[in-house]
C-alpha cells in the first residue's frame, strides 16, 4: 500500500478497504509503520499505546476471523518503539519491537531497540516477527527449529530493492521456512518505494508477488505437511552451528 505521511486515519481507512477487497485469509500483513509512514523522528507522529490504530486492528481481526500484523510507531513510558503488532481475532496481542534500528537514517537516535526474539503460533504455523532492517542480520533470525515462517514488514527504498529481493530468498532457503516480505509503495519526505512484496517458499521460490509500484495484495497457502517432509528429508537445521565460531 501507499502511505499518507503522518495521517493515521486515512491510512487505516485504506488498509481497511484493502483487506476487505482481498481474498479471505488467515493472516493479513501490512507494511512498516503503515499508519504514519516511516518516521525516523517520531515526536508528534508516534501513537500512544492502545491507540486507535491498534483498536482498529483488534476490530478487524475479529470481523475477519483472521490475524492482522503491522508495524506502528509507538510512544510508551517516555520512549519510542517501532512495534510490530500481531493481533488475533480473540483480541489478544503479541508484539515485537524492532531490534536493528536503521542508524543510516537516525532511527537509533530516537527509538529504543527491542531485546526479545518473538515467535507467535497461529493456526498451526509458528511465525517469527521481523521489521525491515532486521533482514540484513541473519544471526538474529537464525532458525533454531522454533519457527516455520518469517514475516518482514518494511519501508525498503527503491534504491536498495535488489538487496531486499535477494535477502528475502536467502532467509527462506537458509532457514528452511516460508517468508512473507511486505513493503510499501509511494514516497515520503525521504525516500521512494516500489513495493516488491512477496511470499517465498522454503525452496526460495516466489509463490505470490505484488505488482511493482501498485497497491495490491498477494496470497499464498502455507503447506505445513510439505515443509515438514522437506525438513525431514533434508535436515539442514539439524546440521547448523550450535554456537558462533570466534
Amino acid at each position: 500500500m501507499d502511505i499518507a505521511w503522518s495521517n493515521p486515519s486515512d491510512n487505516v481507512r485504506k488498509a481497511n478497504a484493502m483487506i476487505d477487497d482481498a481474498p479471505k485469509a488467515d493472516l493479513y500483513v501490512l507494511p512498516e509503520m503503515f499508519s504514519t509512514g516511516f518516521a525516523t523522528c517520531p515526536e508528534g507522529i508516534a501513537e500512544e499505546e492502545g491507540s486507535d490504530t491498534l483498536s482498529w486492528m483488534k476490530r478487524k481481526a475479529e470481523e475477519k476471523d483472521a490475524a492482522i500484523a503491522g508495524s506502528v510507531a509507538i510512544s510508551s513510558g517516555g520512549k519510542y518503539y517501532n512495534r510490530l503488532y500481531f493481533v488475533k481475532p480473540d483480541g489478544s496481542v503479541a508484539f515485537y519491537d524492532k531490534r536493528h534500528l536503521f542508524s543510516y537514517a537516525g532511527e537509533n537516535e530516537h527509538y529504543t531497540c527491542g531485546d526479545e526474539r518473538v515467535v507467535v503460533e497461529w493456526r498451526g504455523v509458528r511465525i517469527m516477527l521481523q521489521v525491515c532492517y532486521d533482514l540484513r542480520f541473519p544471526v538474529f533470525s537464525r532458525n533454531h527449529g522454533d519457527y516455520d515462517m518469517v514475516v518482514y514488514v518494511a519501508a525498503w527504498p527503491t534504491s536498495r530493492i535488489h538487496v531486499w529481493d535477494t535477502l528475502l530468498k536467502a532467509r527462506a532457503m537458509e532457514n528452511q521456512c516460508y517468508v512473507a516480505g511486505v513493503n510499501r509503495i509511494g514516497s515520503d519526505p525521504n525516500c521512494d518505494y516500489c513495493g516488491h512484496s512477496v511470499i517465498i517458499s522454503p525452496y526460495g521460490k516466489e509463490i505470490a508477488t505484488c505488482e511493482e509500484l501498485t497497491e495490491c495484495s498477494a496470497q499464498a497457502d502455507i503447506d505445513m505437511e510439505r515443509l515438514e517432509a522437506f525438513r525431514k528429508k533434508f535436515p539442514v537445521l539439524d546440521d547448523a552451528d550450535k554456537q558462533l565460531m570466534r
